[in-house]
């Protein structure tokens, strides 16, 4: 075991040392060689060295360069050094965090994350969370407690009877809620196409003047940070009529959340912690391993009577049981990483590198600005969203983008049209990286540019 380990601890130092030189996505013949990894189920044991020799020889070369600085796709947060650590020790613990008595370690750094968490996200001190795997399951959690708590107070329990012969609930979202807020609706029963639209602006904010009328049977359903645009909805305007009408607001925070953190962004978040849930990423902003998200309830009550589990064997105390938090009761120790993250960066290093990443966010605007393309957001935050000419065009500079290499951008449909969308979210960014992607994107985009338009015309 000590050898192997050490085997692991030096390949896993070489990739990380190797990943600012490296192509952001693999070659065509890295791509080939995985099959290797396949075949028929082996008959006999493997050695453990050999099985680790296979999986970093053709497995590394093999894999997109998320967690280095020249990655934007996807709000994909890279990993901290000492949260990659604390990944590696978490998983030499093997430790299975759905009760106290299975990891006493576990609960109680859940227990302090959650303090600093709330202190960082200005939430309630009553307010519960649960760790999850990221915002789908993160808003599903928030959901599924505002769905029971709806019901409850209409003389419901959802969680015992079901939803057979329930009172009937409305969900209202704005016409650019994210897809894994719909996928959670979904998967809770409440159906993706059945919920009321509210029409967005040009940035994508959900417009409060056309919000219809709200009751207490009503979850209304706002967006911190548009993954294109980066904008926010007018929760001041929408939480207190919310409030007067005794309707849930639950918040998709995924990574505009962060923004809480920064003195100089705060101010967007005006009104959402008036809530009453709130779902986000920490493997975005925080740059954590994947996959770690946090699922937040005003009220903790709501949010057990959702997750409650019960059994003979299952202690039950006064203190804080991850499980009843969650909708996995057997999971890993996601609590450790984050731990490591906040602990490591504090308070000034967590403010600087979400800022940071805003101010660079600006800095690849300004330059796709200057070299003419057109800039279709507000950059408020650490997204851009850019247009090169029309659909075809748009297309196919982007597939050359992602061929060439140096960095990674992801297209988008955006009010109709095709777009490139450009997320900043890695700690190890930094201007050089900048600089190096915008000379390629721009050199790609008047090449592609060159040969396309003449063919067309």
């Amino acid at each position: 075991m000590k050898d192997l380990l050490a085997d692991v601890a030096q390949r896993a130092t070489t990739y990380i040392a190797t990943v600012p030189d490296r192509g952001v996505v693999p070659r065509p013949e890295d791509l080939t060689q995985l099959h290797a990894l396949g075949g028929s189920f082996p008959e006999a044991p493997s050695a453990p060295s050999e099985v680790i020799r296979l999986l970093d020889e053709i497995g590394s070369p093999a894999t997109v360069t998320s967690t280095g600085g020249r990655y934007f796709g996807f709000v994909t947060g890279g990993v901290l050094p000492a949260a990659l650590a604390a990944n590696w020790l978490a998983g030499a613990w093997d430790q299975n965090t759905a009760v106290t008595v299975m990891s006493p370690v576990a609960a109680a750094l859940e227990e302090i994350v959650l303090g600093w968490l709330r202190e960082i996200f200005g939430l309630p001190v009553c307010c519960g969370a649960g760790f999850v795997t990221g915002a789908t399951m993160a808003n599903f959690t928030c959901l599924a407690a505002a769905r029971g708590a709806l019901l409850r107070r209409a003389g419901w329990n959802a969680e015992e009877r079901g939803l057979f012969g329930a009172p009937e609930l409305e969900v209202i979202v704005g016409g650019e809620a994210h897809v894994s807020l719909l996928k959670a609706l979904s998967m809770l029963g409440l159906g993706r196409s059945r919920v009321t639209i509210v029409p967005a602006d040009d940035q994508g904010r959900m417009r409060a003047d056309s919000l219809p009328i709200l009751d207490d049977r009503t979850i209304v359903c706002i967006q911190a940070g548009n993954v294109n645009t980066g904008a926010f909805d007018p929760a001041a305007k929408i939480c207190p009529r919310a409030r007067e009408a005794g309707a849930w607001v639950h918040v998709d925070g995924a990574f505009g959340l962060w923004a809480a953190a920064v003195p100089q962004r705060a101010h967007l978040l005006s009104g959402f912690f008036e809530a009453d849930s709130w779902a986000t990423d920490c493997h975005k902003w925080l740059n954590v391993p994947y996959d770690s998200g946090m699922a937040f309830v005003r009220e903790a009550e709501h949010l057990q009577n959702a997750m409650t589990i019960s059994a003979g064997y299952l202690p039950v105390g006064d203190t804080r049981e991850p499980a009843q938090h969650t909708p996995e009761a057997s999971r890993r120790a996601r609590g450790v990483e984050i731990w490591a993250a906040l602990k490591s960066l504090g308070r000034s290093g967590l403010a600087g590198m979400v800022e940071r990443h805003c101010r660079l966010a600006t800095r690849f605007a300004e330059g796709l600005s200057r070299a003419g393309y057109a800039v279709l957001n507000d950059v408020v935050l650490n997204q851009v969203l850019v247009s090169f000419g029309d659909a075809a065009l748009n297309k196919r500079i982007i597939a050359e983008i992602q061929k060439d290499g140096t960095c990674w951008c992801g297209g988008t449909d955006w009010k109709g049209s095709t777009a490139m969308r450009i997320s900043v979210s890695c700690w190890a960014t930094t201007e050089e990286d900048i600089d190096r992607s915008l000379a390629a994107i721009i050199r790609i985009a008047k090449n592609t540019a060159s040969i396309l338009i003449p063919l067309a015309t």
